[in-house]
Protein backbone atom coordinates (compact mmCIF):
# COMPACT_ATOMS: atom_id res chain seq x y z
CA UNK A 1 0.00 0.00 0.00
CA UNK A 2 1.09 3.35 -1.53
CA UNK A 3 2.06 6.05 1.58
CA UNK A 4 3.62 8.24 -0.12
CA UNK A 5 2.61 9.68 -3.55
CA UNK A 6 3.92 6.76 -6.51
CA UNK A 7 5.15 9.63 -9.15
CA UNK A 8 5.56 7.23 -12.07
CA UNK A 9 2.01 6.47 -11.59
CA UNK A 10 0.64 9.96 -11.28
CA UNK A 11 2.84 11.19 -14.28
CA UNK A 12 1.54 8.57 -16.55
CA UNK A 13 -2.21 9.12 -15.36
CA UNK A 14 -1.84 13.36 -15.98
CA UNK A 15 -0.48 12.60 -19.39
CA UNK A 16 -3.75 10.42 -20.66
CA UNK A 17 -5.41 12.80 -18.36
CA UNK A 18 -4.55 15.91 -20.07
CA UNK A 19 -4.74 14.32 -23.87
CA UNK A 20 -8.22 12.80 -22.86
CA UNK A 21 -8.91 16.44 -21.50
CA UNK A 22 -7.95 18.29 -25.25
CA UNK A 23 -10.20 15.57 -26.91
CA UNK A 24 -13.09 16.51 -24.84
CA UNK A 25 -12.59 20.43 -26.10
CA UNK A 26 -11.54 19.62 -29.39
CA UNK A 27 -14.80 17.50 -29.75
CA UNK A 28 -16.79 20.78 -30.01
CA UNK A 29 -16.26 21.05 -33.88
CA UNK A 30 -15.78 16.65 -34.47
CA UNK A 31 -18.85 15.77 -37.17
CA UNK A 32 -20.41 19.02 -36.32
CA UNK A 33 -23.80 20.10 -38.41
CA UNK A 34 -24.52 23.53 -36.63
CA UNK A 35 -23.70 25.52 -33.90
CA UNK A 36 -24.50 24.36 -30.26
CA UNK A 37 -26.89 26.67 -29.18
CA UNK A 38 -29.83 23.84 -29.55
CA UNK A 39 -30.34 20.14 -27.20
CA UNK A 40 -29.94 18.62 -30.70
CA UNK A 41 -26.72 19.61 -31.38
CA UNK A 42 -25.36 20.29 -27.31
CA UNK A 43 -27.28 16.90 -26.07
CA UNK A 44 -27.25 14.46 -28.85
CA UNK A 45 -24.48 15.39 -30.98
CA UNK A 46 -26.53 16.46 -33.70
CA UNK A 47 -28.55 13.03 -33.60
CA UNK A 48 -26.09 11.97 -36.70
CA UNK A 49 -24.13 8.92 -35.16
CA UNK A 50 -23.71 5.19 -36.91
CA UNK A 51 -22.73 1.75 -35.52
CA UNK A 52 -18.98 2.46 -35.54
CA UNK A 53 -19.56 5.35 -33.51
CA UNK A 54 -22.26 4.61 -31.22
CA UNK A 55 -20.92 0.83 -30.12
CA UNK A 56 -18.27 2.86 -28.56
CA UNK A 57 -20.41 5.30 -27.50
CA UNK A 58 -22.81 2.75 -25.95
CA UNK A 59 -20.24 0.68 -24.43
CA UNK A 60 -18.75 4.08 -22.75
CA UNK A 61 -22.52 4.89 -21.44
CA UNK A 62 -22.97 1.79 -19.77
CA UNK A 63 -19.78 0.14 -18.90
CA UNK A 64 -18.58 2.25 -16.22
CA UNK A 65 -16.78 2.38 -13.44
CA UNK A 66 -19.37 0.25 -11.91
CA UNK A 67 -17.89 -2.25 -14.22
CA UNK A 68 -14.24 -1.78 -13.61
CA UNK A 69 -14.60 -0.97 -9.60
CA UNK A 70 -17.66 -1.63 -7.90
CA UNK A 71 -18.45 -5.06 -9.62
CA UNK A 72 -15.01 -6.68 -8.52
CA UNK A 73 -15.49 -4.84 -5.30
CA UNK A 74 -18.57 -6.65 -4.53
CA UNK A 75 -16.88 -10.25 -5.75
CA UNK A 76 -13.77 -9.36 -3.55
CA UNK A 77 -15.99 -8.58 -0.26
CA UNK A 78 -19.17 -11.03 -0.35
CA UNK A 79 -18.94 -13.02 -3.50
CA UNK A 80 -21.08 -14.00 -6.44
CA UNK A 81 -24.55 -12.64 -5.12
CA UNK A 82 -23.65 -9.50 -4.90
CA UNK A 83 -21.01 -9.20 -8.04
CA UNK A 84 -21.39 -11.53 -10.92
CA UNK A 85 -25.12 -11.10 -11.22
CA UNK A 86 -24.10 -8.10 -14.10
CA UNK A 87 -22.60 -10.75 -16.10
CA UNK A 88 -26.57 -12.24 -16.92
CA UNK A 89 -28.11 -8.66 -16.48
CA UNK A 90 -25.94 -7.48 -19.46
CA UNK A 91 -27.08 -10.58 -21.77
CA UNK A 92 -30.61 -10.24 -20.68
CA UNK A 93 -30.86 -6.34 -21.30
CA UNK A 94 -29.76 -6.61 -25.21
CA UNK A 95 -33.09 -7.99 -26.49
CA UNK A 96 -34.94 -5.48 -24.16
CA UNK A 97 -33.27 -2.32 -26.42
CA UNK A 98 -33.76 -4.43 -29.85
CA UNK A 99 -37.61 -4.97 -29.27
CA UNK A 100 -38.10 -1.20 -27.02
CA UNK A 101 -35.34 1.24 -28.34
CA UNK A 102 -35.89 1.14 -31.80
CA UNK A 103 -39.73 2.15 -31.43
CA UNK A 104 -38.44 4.95 -29.12
CA UNK A 105 -36.16 6.08 -31.36
CA UNK A 106 -38.95 6.19 -34.28
CA UNK A 107 -41.18 8.19 -32.08
CA UNK A 108 -38.62 10.34 -30.59
CA UNK A 109 -37.35 11.85 -34.13
CA UNK A 110 -40.64 12.01 -35.83
CA UNK A 111 -41.69 14.37 -32.81
CA UNK A 112 -38.87 16.16 -31.98
CA UNK A 113 -38.55 14.40 -28.39
CA UNK A 114 -35.02 14.58 -26.97
CA UNK A 115 -35.84 13.03 -23.54
CA UNK A 116 -38.11 10.27 -22.31
CA UNK A 117 -39.88 12.40 -20.71
CA UNK A 118 -40.81 14.37 -23.54
CA UNK A 119 -42.47 11.45 -24.50
CA UNK A 120 -44.38 10.31 -21.49
CA UNK A 121 -45.55 13.83 -21.96
CA UNK A 122 -46.78 13.27 -25.52
CA UNK A 123 -47.91 10.34 -25.38
CA UNK A 124 -50.56 10.84 -22.32
CA UNK A 125 -51.00 14.39 -22.77
CA UNK A 126 -49.74 14.97 -19.15
CA UNK A 127 -47.22 17.61 -17.67
CA UNK A 128 -47.55 16.06 -14.51
CA UNK A 129 -46.65 12.37 -15.55
CA UNK A 130 -43.66 14.29 -17.80
CA UNK A 131 -42.45 16.06 -14.74
CA UNK A 132 -42.71 12.81 -12.79
CA UNK A 133 -40.44 10.53 -15.10
CA UNK A 134 -37.94 13.29 -15.25
CA UNK A 135 -37.14 13.92 -11.65
CA UNK A 136 -36.71 10.46 -11.40
CA UNK A 137 -34.55 10.53 -14.21
CA UNK A 138 -32.37 13.20 -12.19
CA UNK A 139 -32.85 11.38 -9.31
CA UNK A 140 -31.78 8.20 -10.14
CA UNK A 141 -28.48 9.94 -12.21
CA UNK A 142 -27.30 11.47 -8.75
CA UNK A 143 -25.92 7.82 -7.44
CA UNK A 144 -24.55 6.70 -10.70
CA UNK A 145 -22.19 9.91 -11.56
CA UNK A 146 -21.34 9.45 -7.61
CA UNK A 147 -20.37 5.43 -8.60
CA UNK A 148 -18.33 7.11 -11.31
CA UNK A 149 -16.31 9.52 -8.84
CA UNK A 150 -15.98 6.91 -6.11
CA UNK A 151 -13.85 4.83 -8.90
CA UNK A 152 -11.62 7.91 -9.19
CA UNK A 153 -11.46 8.39 -6.23
CA UNK A 154 -10.20 4.95 -5.57
CA UNK A 155 -7.10 5.40 -7.90
CA UNK A 156 -6.04 8.71 -6.57
CA UNK A 157 -6.12 7.20 -2.99
CA UNK A 158 -4.05 4.03 -4.43
CA UNK A 159 -1.38 6.31 -6.19
CA UNK A 160 -1.08 8.05 -2.23
CA UNK A 161 -2.92 10.80 -2.66
CA UNK A 162 -5.12 12.30 -0.16
CA UNK A 163 -4.87 10.60 3.64
CA UNK A 164 -7.13 11.31 6.78
CA UNK A 165 -7.66 15.42 5.58
CA UNK A 166 -11.37 15.38 4.24
CA UNK A 167 -9.77 18.23 1.75
CA UNK A 168 -6.46 16.81 0.82
CA UNK A 169 -8.15 13.25 0.15
CA UNK A 170 -11.29 14.80 -2.06
CA UNK A 171 -8.79 17.69 -3.91
CA UNK A 172 -7.92 15.66 -6.94
CA UNK A 173 -11.60 14.31 -7.14
CA UNK A 174 -12.56 17.90 -7.34
CA UNK A 175 -9.69 18.72 -9.71
CA UNK A 176 -11.65 15.87 -12.24
CA UNK A 177 -14.83 16.93 -11.12
CA UNK A 178 -14.02 20.69 -12.54
CA UNK A 179 -12.20 19.46 -15.95
CA UNK A 180 -14.78 16.85 -16.56
CA UNK A 181 -17.39 19.72 -16.19
CA UNK A 182 -15.19 22.00 -18.61
CA UNK A 183 -15.38 20.21 -21.17
CA UNK A 184 -18.93 18.73 -20.96
CA UNK A 185 -19.79 22.14 -21.17
CA UNK A 186 -18.06 23.32 -24.25
CA UNK A 187 -18.79 20.04 -25.97
CA UNK A 188 -21.76 18.45 -24.88
CA UNK A 189 -22.15 14.55 -26.14
CA UNK A 190 -19.52 14.76 -29.00
CA UNK A 191 -16.92 14.90 -26.01
CA UNK A 192 -17.70 11.91 -24.39
CA UNK A 193 -18.31 10.20 -27.86
CA UNK A 194 -14.56 10.79 -28.90
CA UNK A 195 -12.86 9.85 -25.69
CA UNK A 196 -14.77 6.41 -25.62
CA UNK A 197 -12.27 5.24 -28.33
CA UNK A 198 -9.46 5.99 -25.63
CA UNK A 199 -11.44 4.74 -22.62
CA UNK A 200 -12.54 1.14 -24.76
CA UNK A 201 -8.76 0.89 -26.28
CA UNK A 202 -7.33 1.29 -22.81
CA UNK A 203 -9.75 -0.72 -20.97
CA UNK A 204 -9.12 -3.76 -23.85
CA UNK A 205 -5.53 -3.47 -23.59
CA UNK A 206 -5.39 -3.34 -19.64
CA UNK A 207 -7.92 -6.07 -18.99
CA UNK A 208 -6.27 -8.39 -22.05
CA UNK A 209 -2.70 -8.04 -19.72
CA UNK A 210 -4.35 -8.55 -16.46
CA UNK A 211 -6.27 -11.96 -17.51
CA UNK A 212 -3.27 -13.68 -18.95
CA UNK A 213 -0.77 -12.20 -16.45
CA UNK A 214 -1.83 -12.54 -12.71
CA UNK A 215 -3.63 -15.83 -13.00
CA UNK A 216 -0.10 -16.59 -14.16
CA UNK A 217 1.97 -15.20 -11.06
CA UNK A 218 -0.92 -15.96 -8.48
CA UNK A 219 -0.63 -20.13 -9.27
CA UNK A 220 -3.43 -20.23 -11.89
CA UNK A 221 -7.61 -20.28 -11.56
CA UNK A 222 -7.64 -23.10 -9.17
CA UNK A 223 -5.51 -21.23 -6.47
CA UNK A 224 -7.63 -18.01 -6.93
CA UNK A 225 -10.80 -19.95 -7.11
CA UNK A 226 -9.85 -21.71 -3.64
CA UNK A 227 -9.17 -18.57 -2.14
CA UNK A 228 -12.37 -17.17 -2.95
CA UNK A 229 -14.73 -20.22 -2.07
CA UNK A 230 -12.41 -19.89 1.76
CA UNK A 231 -12.87 -16.62 2.17
CA UNK A 232 -16.81 -16.84 1.35
CA UNK A 233 -16.85 -19.28 3.59
CA UNK A 234 -15.45 -17.68 6.50
CA UNK A 235 -17.45 -16.18 9.22
CA UNK A 236 -17.96 -12.06 9.26
CA UNK A 237 -16.65 -11.01 12.92
CA UNK A 238 -19.41 -8.64 12.54
CA UNK A 239 -22.35 -10.84 11.56
CA UNK A 240 -21.27 -14.19 12.57
CA UNK A 241 -22.31 -15.33 9.30
CA UNK A 242 -20.52 -15.98 6.49
CA UNK A 243 -19.06 -13.84 4.71
CA UNK A 244 -20.23 -14.11 1.38
CA UNK A 245 -20.81 -16.74 -1.93
CA UNK A 246 -18.70 -18.14 -3.56
CA UNK A 247 -21.74 -19.89 -5.62
CA UNK A 248 -25.13 -18.91 -4.88
CA UNK A 249 -27.05 -21.64 -2.89
CA UNK A 250 -30.83 -22.05 -2.96
CA UNK A 251 -31.23 -19.46 -0.22
CA UNK A 252 -29.50 -16.53 -2.65
CA UNK A 253 -31.33 -18.03 -5.85
CA UNK A 254 -34.26 -15.42 -5.23
CA UNK A 255 -31.35 -12.30 -4.77
CA UNK A 256 -29.21 -13.25 -7.80
CA UNK A 257 -32.14 -13.22 -10.43
CA UNK A 258 -33.99 -10.61 -9.21
CA UNK A 259 -30.78 -8.40 -9.22
CA UNK A 260 -29.98 -9.66 -12.37
CA UNK A 261 -33.59 -9.23 -14.16
CA UNK A 262 -34.51 -5.48 -12.61
CA UNK A 263 -31.02 -4.23 -13.28
CA UNK A 264 -31.70 -5.33 -16.93
CA UNK A 265 -34.96 -3.79 -17.06
CA UNK A 266 -34.09 -0.82 -15.11
CA UNK A 267 -30.90 -0.15 -17.73
CA UNK A 268 -31.96 1.74 -20.38
CA UNK A 269 -34.71 3.90 -17.91
CA UNK A 270 -31.64 5.52 -17.36
CA UNK A 271 -31.90 9.06 -19.36
CA UNK A 272 -28.51 8.35 -20.21
CA UNK A 273 -28.84 5.20 -21.98
CA UNK A 274 -32.17 6.97 -23.90
CA UNK A 275 -29.55 10.32 -24.80
CA UNK A 276 -27.14 7.65 -26.41
CA UNK A 277 -29.88 5.80 -28.31
CA UNK A 278 -31.13 9.11 -29.57
CA UNK A 279 -28.04 10.13 -30.61
CA UNK A 280 -27.97 8.01 -33.92
CA UNK A 281 -28.84 8.69 -37.23
CA UNK A 282 -31.23 5.63 -37.49
CA UNK A 283 -33.48 2.60 -36.26
CA UNK A 284 -31.55 -0.16 -37.50
CA UNK A 285 -28.37 1.55 -35.92
CA UNK A 286 -29.71 1.02 -32.37
CA UNK A 287 -30.97 -2.51 -33.34
CA UNK A 288 -27.02 -3.35 -34.65
CA UNK A 289 -25.84 -2.24 -31.53
CA UNK A 290 -28.21 -4.28 -29.67
CA UNK A 291 -26.56 -7.41 -31.52
CA UNK A 292 -22.79 -6.52 -31.18
CA UNK A 293 -22.55 -4.86 -27.68
CA UNK A 294 -22.93 -8.61 -26.00
CA UNK A 295 -18.90 -8.55 -26.60
CA UNK A 296 -18.83 -6.34 -23.64
CA UNK A 297 -20.90 -8.52 -21.13
CA UNK A 298 -17.64 -11.07 -22.04
CA UNK A 299 -15.21 -8.39 -20.63
CA UNK A 300 -17.29 -7.68 -17.80
CA UNK A 301 -17.11 -11.43 -16.47
CA UNK A 302 -13.55 -11.77 -16.61
CA UNK A 303 -13.66 -8.00 -14.68
CA UNK A 304 -15.51 -9.21 -12.41
CA UNK A 305 -13.40 -12.02 -11.58
CA UNK A 306 -10.14 -9.64 -10.63
CA UNK A 307 -12.08 -9.74 -7.35
CA UNK A 308 -11.46 -13.05 -6.31
CA UNK A 309 -7.57 -12.41 -7.62
CA UNK A 310 -7.82 -9.76 -5.55
CA UNK A 311 -8.49 -12.39 -2.53
CA UNK A 312 -5.61 -14.45 -3.86
CA UNK A 313 -3.05 -11.71 -3.82
CA UNK A 314 -4.06 -10.74 -0.08
CA UNK A 315 -4.14 -6.69 -0.84
CA UNK A 316 -4.66 -5.05 1.61
CA UNK A 317 -7.89 -2.16 0.94
CA UNK A 318 -7.67 -0.36 4.28
CA UNK A 319 -7.49 3.23 2.87
CA UNK A 320 -5.18 5.68 3.90
CA UNK A 321 -7.33 6.83 6.70
CA UNK A 322 -7.39 3.37 8.08
CA UNK A 323 -10.91 2.18 7.34
CA UNK A 324 -11.39 -0.76 5.08
CA UNK A 325 -12.52 -0.01 1.51
CA UNK A 326 -13.53 -2.79 -0.90
CA UNK A 327 -13.44 -0.31 -3.82
CA UNK A 328 -9.72 -0.06 -3.33
CA UNK A 329 -8.88 -3.68 -4.01
CA UNK A 330 -8.74 -3.44 -7.66
CA UNK A 331 -6.54 -0.72 -7.88
CA UNK A 332 -4.23 -2.05 -4.75
CA UNK A 333 -4.34 -5.46 -6.66
CA UNK A 334 -2.81 -3.48 -9.76
CA UNK A 335 -0.64 -1.54 -7.71
CA UNK A 336 0.74 -4.73 -6.01
CA UNK A 337 1.09 -7.21 -8.94
CA UNK A 338 2.01 -4.77 -11.81
CA UNK A 339 4.98 -2.18 -11.99
CA UNK A 340 4.20 1.36 -11.54
CA UNK A 341 4.36 2.49 -15.61
CA UNK A 342 1.35 -0.34 -16.10
CA UNK A 343 -0.21 0.63 -13.18
CA UNK A 344 -0.24 4.29 -14.13
CA UNK A 345 -1.78 3.15 -17.44
CA UNK A 346 -4.53 0.59 -15.59
CA UNK A 347 -5.52 4.10 -13.27
CA UNK A 348 -5.75 5.92 -16.36
CA UNK A 349 -7.97 3.62 -17.88
CA UNK A 350 -9.82 3.53 -14.71
CA UNK A 351 -10.29 7.28 -14.28
CA UNK A 352 -11.20 7.56 -18.09
CA UNK A 353 -13.56 5.18 -17.65
CA UNK A 354 -15.44 6.79 -15.25
CA UNK A 355 -15.15 10.21 -16.94
CA UNK A 356 -17.05 9.23 -20.18
CA UNK A 357 -20.50 7.99 -18.43
CA UNK A 358 -20.15 10.67 -16.21
CA UNK A 359 -20.61 13.21 -18.82
CA UNK A 360 -23.30 11.45 -20.52
CA UNK A 361 -25.00 11.30 -17.33
CA UNK A 362 -24.86 14.92 -15.95
CA UNK A 363 -25.78 16.10 -20.02
CA UNK A 364 -28.81 13.56 -19.86
CA UNK A 365 -30.22 14.68 -16.80
CA UNK A 366 -29.13 18.31 -17.86
CA UNK A 367 -31.62 17.72 -20.87
CA UNK A 368 -34.25 16.32 -18.30
CA UNK A 369 -34.44 19.69 -16.30
CA UNK A 370 -34.13 21.92 -19.88
CA UNK A 371 -37.30 20.29 -21.55
CA UNK A 372 -39.61 19.12 -18.76
CA UNK A 373 -38.93 21.52 -15.56
CA UNK A 374 -37.64 24.62 -16.97
CA UNK A 375 -39.39 24.65 -20.48
CA UNK A 376 -42.72 22.90 -19.20
CA UNK A 377 -42.66 24.83 -15.71
CA UNK A 378 -40.85 28.24 -16.05
CA UNK A 379 -40.41 29.56 -19.24
CA UNK A 380 -42.85 27.82 -22.16
CA UNK A 381 -41.81 30.23 -24.60
CA UNK A 382 -37.95 29.07 -24.41
CA UNK A 383 -36.23 29.57 -27.36
CA UNK A 384 -33.59 26.61 -29.04
CA UNK A 385 -30.35 28.64 -27.83
CA UNK A 386 -32.16 29.59 -24.15
CA UNK A 387 -32.93 25.99 -23.77
CA UNK A 388 -29.16 24.37 -24.80
CA UNK A 389 -27.86 27.21 -22.33
CA UNK A 390 -30.16 26.36 -19.16
CA UNK A 391 -28.89 22.87 -20.15
CA UNK A 392 -25.42 23.47 -19.85
CA UNK A 393 -26.08 25.52 -16.64
CA UNK A 394 -27.61 22.18 -15.04
CA UNK A 395 -25.27 19.36 -16.37
CA UNK A 396 -22.96 21.32 -13.69
CA UNK A 397 -25.37 21.61 -11.07
CA UNK A 398 -25.63 17.63 -11.36
CA UNK A 399 -22.39 16.73 -11.10
CA UNK A 400 -22.67 19.18 -7.95
CA UNK A 401 -25.58 17.07 -6.56
CA UNK A 402 -23.25 13.92 -7.48
CA UNK A 403 -20.59 14.84 -5.26
CA UNK A 404 -22.92 15.34 -2.89
CA UNK A 405 -23.70 11.94 -3.05
CA UNK A 406 -20.25 10.95 -2.70
CA UNK A 407 -19.49 13.25 0.28
CA UNK A 408 -22.98 11.87 2.09
CA UNK A 409 -23.25 8.57 1.74
CA UNK A 410 -21.67 5.06 2.51
CA UNK A 411 -18.97 4.31 0.05
CA UNK A 412 -17.28 0.71 1.05
CA UNK A 413 -19.88 -0.76 -1.29
CA UNK A 414 -20.24 1.63 -4.00
CA UNK A 415 -22.28 -0.93 -6.32
CA UNK A 416 -24.96 0.12 -3.94
CA UNK A 417 -24.85 3.19 -5.17
CA UNK A 418 -26.17 2.02 -9.31
CA UNK A 419 -28.54 -0.16 -7.44
CA UNK A 420 -30.55 2.48 -5.05
CA UNK A 421 -31.04 4.19 -8.75
CA UNK A 422 -32.20 1.35 -10.36
CA UNK A 423 -34.51 1.21 -7.55
CA UNK A 424 -35.95 4.65 -8.62
CA UNK A 425 -35.67 4.52 -12.16
CA UNK A 426 -37.10 1.28 -12.72
CA UNK A 427 -41.10 3.18 -11.44
CA UNK A 428 -40.74 4.99 -14.51
CA UNK A 429 -41.07 1.38 -16.98
CA UNK A 430 -44.55 1.01 -17.17
CA UNK A 431 -44.72 4.75 -18.41
CA UNK A 432 -42.38 4.53 -21.03
CA UNK A 433 -42.24 1.10 -22.05
CA UNK A 434 -45.83 0.57 -21.75
CA UNK A 435 -46.49 3.78 -24.03
CA UNK A 436 -44.29 2.17 -26.39
CA UNK A 437 -46.65 -0.39 -26.98
CA UNK A 438 -50.43 0.63 -25.82
CA UNK A 439 -52.26 3.55 -24.57
CA UNK A 440 -54.43 1.66 -22.31
CA UNK A 441 -52.84 2.63 -19.47
CA UNK A 442 -54.45 5.58 -17.55
CA UNK A 443 -52.24 8.59 -16.74
CA UNK A 444 -53.63 8.85 -13.37
CA UNK A 445 -53.04 5.43 -12.64
CA UNK A 446 -49.28 5.90 -13.58
CA UNK A 447 -48.85 8.65 -11.64
CA UNK A 448 -50.23 6.95 -8.93
CA UNK A 449 -48.63 3.71 -9.55
CA UNK A 450 -45.17 5.56 -9.71
CA UNK A 451 -46.06 7.76 -6.38
CA UNK A 452 -46.32 4.77 -4.47
CA UNK A 453 -43.76 2.42 -5.82
CA UNK A 454 -41.35 5.42 -5.21
CA UNK A 455 -42.44 5.80 -1.56
CA UNK A 456 -42.10 1.89 -0.95
CA UNK A 457 -38.30 1.68 -3.19
CA UNK A 458 -37.15 4.70 -0.76
CA UNK A 459 -38.62 3.64 2.63
CA UNK A 460 -36.80 -0.09 1.70
CA UNK A 461 -33.35 0.94 0.82
CA UNK A 462 -33.35 3.24 3.82
CA UNK A 463 -34.05 0.89 6.27
CA UNK A 464 -31.44 -1.20 4.79
CA UNK A 465 -28.40 -0.99 7.49
CA UNK A 466 -24.78 -2.02 6.08
CA UNK A 467 -23.62 -4.04 9.64
CA UNK A 468 -19.84 -2.73 8.93
CA UNK A 469 -20.38 0.92 9.14
CA UNK A 470 -24.14 0.47 10.63
CA UNK A 471 -25.45 3.33 7.94
CA UNK A 472 -28.47 3.47 6.36
CA UNK A 473 -28.85 2.20 2.29
CA UNK A 474 -26.23 0.22 2.85
CA UNK A 475 -27.83 -2.80 0.26
CA UNK A 476 -30.48 -3.40 -2.04
CA UNK A 477 -31.78 -6.61 -1.09
CA UNK A 478 -34.79 -6.91 1.56
CA UNK A 479 -37.79 -9.65 1.73
CA UNK A 480 -40.60 -10.08 -0.67
CA UNK A 481 -43.54 -9.10 1.20
CA UNK A 482 -45.08 -12.22 3.64
CA UNK A 483 -41.98 -14.38 2.24
CA UNK A 484 -38.66 -14.42 4.05
CA UNK A 485 -37.43 -14.80 0.23
CA UNK A 486 -34.49 -11.63 -0.25
CA UNK A 487 -35.08 -9.81 -3.95
CA UNK A 488 -34.19 -6.75 -5.30
CA UNK A 489 -36.04 -4.51 -3.94
CA UNK A 490 -36.57 -2.39 -7.22
CA UNK A 491 -38.52 -5.37 -8.55
CA UNK A 492 -40.97 -5.73 -5.63
CA UNK A 493 -41.56 -2.07 -6.12
CA UNK A 494 -42.11 -2.53 -9.89
CA UNK A 495 -44.89 -5.14 -8.90
CA UNK A 496 -46.52 -3.24 -6.57
CA UNK A 497 -45.80 -0.21 -9.62
CA UNK A 498 -47.91 -2.69 -11.68
CA UNK A 499 -50.85 -3.54 -9.68
CA UNK A 500 -51.73 0.00 -8.17
CA UNK A 501 -51.48 0.65 -12.18
CA UNK A 502 -53.71 -1.99 -13.65
CA UNK A 503 -56.16 -1.53 -10.70
CA UNK A 504 -56.62 1.86 -10.69
CA UNK A 505 -56.59 1.83 -14.98
CA UNK A 506 -59.94 -0.26 -14.68
CA UNK A 507 -61.71 1.84 -11.89
CA UNK A 508 -60.69 5.44 -13.76
CA UNK A 509 -61.60 4.42 -17.25
CA UNK A 510 -64.78 2.64 -15.92
CA UNK A 511 -65.88 5.92 -14.33
CA UNK A 512 -65.25 7.99 -17.71
CA UNK A 513 -62.31 9.72 -16.22
CA UNK A 514 -60.31 12.32 -19.02
CA UNK A 515 -57.11 10.50 -20.05
CA UNK A 516 -55.21 13.04 -21.70
CA UNK A 517 -54.56 13.78 -25.62
CA UNK A 518 -52.23 11.24 -27.19
CA UNK A 519 -49.97 14.04 -29.72
CA UNK A 520 -48.22 10.82 -31.22
CA UNK A 521 -49.57 8.68 -34.28
CA UNK A 522 -49.55 4.65 -34.50
CA UNK A 523 -46.98 5.35 -37.84
CA UNK A 524 -44.74 7.37 -35.59
CA UNK A 525 -43.23 3.83 -33.98
CA UNK A 526 -42.10 2.53 -37.06
CA UNK A 527 -40.96 5.80 -38.63
CA UNK A 528 -36.90 5.54 -40.00
CA UNK A 529 -35.01 8.00 -41.22
CA UNK A 530 -35.70 9.43 -44.54
CA UNK A 531 -39.68 9.39 -43.98
CA UNK A 532 -41.81 12.06 -44.26
CA UNK A 533 -41.65 13.93 -40.90
CA UNK A 534 -38.47 12.33 -39.40
CA UNK A 535 -35.95 15.48 -38.83
CA UNK A 536 -33.87 15.03 -42.12
CA UNK A 537 -30.22 14.45 -40.92
CA UNK A 538 -27.69 16.58 -42.15
CA UNK A 539 -25.25 15.40 -45.74
CA UNK A 540 -22.05 16.11 -43.24
CA UNK A 541 -19.68 12.94 -42.73
CA UNK A 542 -20.19 9.02 -43.55
CA UNK A 543 -19.70 6.23 -40.80
CA UNK A 544 -15.28 6.96 -40.85
CA UNK A 545 -15.76 10.74 -39.96
CA UNK A 546 -15.32 12.15 -44.00
CA UNK A 547 -17.40 14.56 -46.01
CA UNK A 548 -19.13 12.13 -48.62
CA UNK A 549 -18.56 13.44 -52.13
CA UNK A 550 -20.97 15.72 -53.74
CA UNK A 551 -22.68 14.73 -57.17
Amino acid sequence: MNTSVDWVQLIIVIIIFTAVTAMGFMASRWRRTGELDNLDEWGLGGRGFGTFVTWFLLGGDLYTAYTFVAVPAAMYATGAISGFFAVPYTIVVYPIIFVFMSRLWSVAHRNGYVTPADFVGGRYGSRGLSLAVAVTGILATMPYIALQLVGMQAVFETMGLGGNNTLAKDLPLLIAFAVLAAYTYSSGLRAPAMIAFVKDGLIYLVIGVAIIYLPHVLGGWDTIFDAAKTKMATPNPTTGKPTGAFIPGEAGYSAYWTLALGSAMALFMYPHSVTAVLSTKNRNVVRRNAAILPAYSLLLGLLALLGYMAITAKVNVKGLDGIANPQLAIPRLFDQEFPSWFAGIAFAAIAVGALVPAAIMSIAAANLFTRNIYRDFLKKDATPAQEAKVSKLASLLVKFGALVFVLGMDKTISLNLQLLGGIWILQTFPAIVGGLFTRWFHRWALLAGWAVAMVYGTISAYRVINPATKKHFGGSLANFPFTDKQVYIALTAFVINLVVVIVLTVILRALKVPDGVDSTHPTDYLADAGDPGVKDLPELVDEDGAAPAKS
